[in-house]
């Protein structure tokens, strides 16, 4: 019996889980967790990359202790990227994608390159501040001579392979999030590189989910989906054509999957994406803040710092607003939900995609500030969750009303999986949103469908359909 590794990075966490097809089913064992957390440096948010090399190499190790292993496959999220030189060596940050590099960046590029409209009928990429071209540009700007010195440009989890196995593999589905990939041939648009003023010896040949990347300490590594979104939506039982699907994270990435991508102005104006998924397809889906803004505001409430080296001013101001704050007290994800379920006459919305809320010095503040401005702000730690939950699921319905205008199809289902599909209030509040119905689960999406596709590689299953059932079992 096989066993295979899937390595799932998200923006707060790691996990290390072993899986394997026993009797028909995909049975899974959480092996290792690691914290991944951000550090300032020379001015930005940037991840603590070389850390967060050494969580995956620890992880592996653990892992080997409990059973023999027939490949490992790593995912984490898109558009970051990090620059080696000729020598293989980094000569660039690992700058997050929440850092305030990029402001202005799209303004910039559509006044001296080409408007957005001629930009997402070539790439098919919604316009969100932190898209791997806006970093690039930025970066430009800042440091033009990182890109003079690279040879080389790495997403993440391709920077993480490469620490690995020596080997420099890119992989098509997290490439696609870049915003530089013609969406129709599914390759670099070096047209548009050109006319950015990049160097276009960095980009390299792209792979497709299930390439050997290389061995780590005599393992194979695999290429799953790189990027999680496209691992997660692998893992979705739909029971039919009309199901749509929601991986419920940091972020909520809503949507269904196409054989082509989808780029007139009717999606370009609903701000829908069309990124690559495995086997060529595309993920046309909308991208919402997500829970990003509970985990900020229960960081806020249990006085973490997301990021190291900032200061909390605008979070005590903030905390000192709530009549029933609890200084001292840990609250829980399940704590959140259940206060917020106790506060349901609590009715004020705000728009959970403004760019106020992608990363601001205190959440909780910042939700206070846009409820007043449409109604009254939030003055207990339930009415500010409330206002969150509703919110997120006003949006959710708001973006399948948009995604069946655009499809032409009339959707009866909406299958959440990822860790956000646990928090069943949101469940309950989105199935009332929506009119669907809702499906939750599995809730290690990402990572089952990383290894689906190591588990196709390896024999384990002949194609996506046969995989999927094993899931339902």
């Amino acid at each position: 019996m096989k066993n295979y590794l899937a390595i799932d990075i998200g923006a707060s966490s790691g996990r290390h889980i072993l899986g394997r097809v026993e009797d028909g089913k995909i049975l899974l064992e959480e092996v290792f967790r690691f914290e991944n957390s951000q550090v300032r440096q020379d001015g930005h948010d940037c991840w603590d990359i070389d850390k967060l090399v050494d969580s995956v190499k620890a992880g592996i190790d653990e892992a080997m202790k409990k059973a023999e292993i027939a490949s490992i496959g790593l995912d984490t999220w898109g558009v970051d990227f990090v620059l080696l030189d000729e020598n293989g060596d980094r000569c660039s940050d690992a700058v997050a994608y929440r850092d305030t590099r990029t402001a202005g960046a799209d303004a910039e590029i559509e006044k001296e390159v080409l408007s957005f409209s001629d930009l997402y009928r070539r790439v098919g990429i919604q316009k969100t501040s932190f898209n791997t071209i806006y970093q690039l540009w930025a970066l430009k700007k800042e440091h033009p001579e990182q890109l003079a010195r690279a040879e080389h440009f790495l997403t993440v989890p391709e920077y993480i392979n490469y620490r690995l196995t020596g080997k420099i593999v890119h992989e098509y589905t997290d490439s696609s999030t870049t915003a530089l990939l013609d969406a129709a041939k599914k390759d670099w648009d070096f047209g548009l590189i050109e006319k950015l003023g990049l160097p276009k010896r960095i980009f390299g040949k792209l792979e497709m989910p299930g390439a050997t990347v290389g061995e780590y300490k005599g393992v194979k590594v695999v290429l799953p989906a790189l990027h999680d979104t496209g691992s997660a939506y692998l893992a979705v039982p739909a029971r039919d054509d009309q199901a749509v699907y929601l991986s419920s994270g940091t972020w909520s990435l809503l949507g269904v999957e196409n054989d082509r991508p989808i780029t007139n102005k009717v999606a370009e104006l609903a701000n829908f994406t069309n990124e690559g998924g495995a086997w060529g397809r595309y993920r046309f889906l909308k991208n919402i803040m997500g829970l990003w803004m509970i985990q900020s505001i229960r960081r806020e409430l249990n006085g973490v710092k997301y990021v190291e080296g900032k200061d909390g001013e605008a979070t005590a101001e903030a905390l000192a607003k709530l009549t029933d704050y609890e200084k001292g007290r840990q609250y829980s994800f399940g704590d959140l939900s259940n206060i917020a379920r106790g506060e349901n006459t609590y009715n004020v919305l705000v728009d959970v995609n403004e760019q106020r809320f992608m990363n601001p010095d205190s959440m909780i503040g910042e939700v206070m500030k846009a409820a007043s401005e449409s109604g009254r702000a939030p003055t207990t730690v339930g009415e500010l969750m409330q206002c969150v939950y509703k919110s997120l699921a006003d949006c959710y319905a708001d973006a399948i009303r948009n995604l069946s205008e655009i499809t032409g199809k009339s959707y009866t289902s909406l299958n959440i999986v990822g860790g956000g599909c646990q928090d069943l209030y949101l469940n309950a509040l989105t199935a009332e949103a929506t009119g669907l119905e809702v499906f939750a689960g599995p809730i290690e999406g990402t990572a089952i469908g990383n290894l689906i596709v190591q588990m196709i590689a390896g024999g384990e299953f002949k194609d996506l359909a046969e995989a999927r059932k094993a899931i339902v079992k």
